[in-house]
């Protein structure tokens, strides 16, 4: 099975560099939507609901302190552990998606319950490393 860190790659190789906060949401409606049309996770990690929206954590261990990110910070990324399906997936989110700020990707799941729930009664600004369950975003991405 592909990783996170193969995901990003492959955003990055498509679409070039970009901010950190951007290729976290970017990722995470790919694992979103990858559930929803494969019935099938992209990657296991967890993602968590952090205080600016779902954050995949090893992900942020490649760019934290990093305002952008490029293919080359995921270096030991491997795209090709992708299959064809699973890039059509991610090409589809893209299409969609990539002409959107990180700002307005994070708002935009503030909005959606996935990130909501995990969060619970925390305030905005609040740490938070609970995990978006995967279950959470297939039910609320397919019900779309």
């Amino acid at each position: 099975m592909a990783c996170a860190v193969d995901v990003a790659k492959y955003i990055l190789t498509k679409t070039g560099e970009m901010t950190a906060m951007k290729l976290q949401k970017l990722v995470y409606y790919s694992q979103a939507w990858s559930l929803v049309w494969d019935e099938s996770p992209l990657f296991d990690e967890d993602i968590q609901a952090w205080a600016n929206g779902p954050v995949v954590p090893i992900l942020y261990g490649y760019h934290q302190g990093q305002f952008k990110v490029n293919k080359d910070t995921f270096a030991d990324g491997d795209i090709d552990a992708l299959t064809p399906n699973q890039q059509d997936s991610i090409d589809k989110v893209l299409e969609a998606l990539q002409d959107k700020s990180g700002q307005w990707l994070s708002e935009l799941t503030h909005m959606e319950s996935p990130w909501k729930d995990a969060r619970g009664d925390l305030k905005p600004t609040e740490s938070c490393d609970k995990v978006i369950p995967l279950a959470a975003m297939h039910e609320y991405y397919s019900s779309l």
